[in-house]
């Protein structure tokens, strides 16, 4: 049975996304990430799959599987994985040279149920807020990796679904890097949910 964790890059107040919903944070990091990289480069070995919305695949496309990620140590380990592309617009996903991801454009969580079930190892969402909050509210998400990056937005959008009920996270590591960086992996445990909050 596989385990679908959601990794995403937070600001200090705790934002996924500004109020636009694009996440700019980047363009102001100071210093690079290349410890970080490295260090994500020896958990993807332990990666089976990824998963995407549309709009993440979209800017994924753009880069990773192009010549402009040549100097990017994840570059080869990334473009390696299998992909699902959750959408109901795109007929397909093509990858560069690589082979295209798959298509799921039916139930969301029919769908990760179904990877779950297929693939044993760990399948890993990236951005795709959305989608995220989706497989949170159903209670498919085993684990949670955040990267803490040194800027505050003051407003935007977080990780977690609105209006959930308070839920206890299970620290597994936190880990820091020279640019300010800290990465916290947290478990959720297997089949908790994070379920929208009972009205009063």
């Amino acid at each position: 049975m596989g385990q679908l964790i959601v990794q995403e890059f937070v600001t200090a107040d705790g934002f996924a996304a500004n109020a636009n919903n694009e996440f700019k944070a980047y363009e102001m990091l100071e210093g690079g990430t290349a410890e970080f990289d490295r260090s994500q480069l020896s958990w993807l070995d332990t990666v089976h799959a990824m998963v995407l919305g549309a709009s993440t695949y979209r800017m994924f496309v753009e880069f990773w599987p192009t010549p402009a990620s040549d100097g990017e140590i994840i570059a080869p380990a990334l473009n390696a994985l299998p992909r699902f592309v959750f959408s109901r617009q795109l007929r397909n996903a093509p990858w560069g040279d690589f082979p295209e991801a798959t298509i799921e454009s039916g139930d969301a969580v029919e769908a990760i149920r179904r990877i779950k079930g297929e693939i044993d190892g760990t399948i890993v969402l990236w951005g795709s807020l959305t989608l995220s909050q989706a497989f949170f509210e159903a209670g498919e998400v085993d684990g949670v990796r955040l990267v803490v990056m040194p800027i505050a937005i003051g407003e935007g959008r977080g990780v977690f679904p609105a209006g959930q009920d308070p839920t206890l996270l299970s620290l597994l590591s936190a880990n820091t890097y020279d640019t300010g960086l800290i990465e916290l992996e947290y478990s959720l445990g297997s089949g908790r949910s994070v379920a929208p909050m009972s009205p009063t």
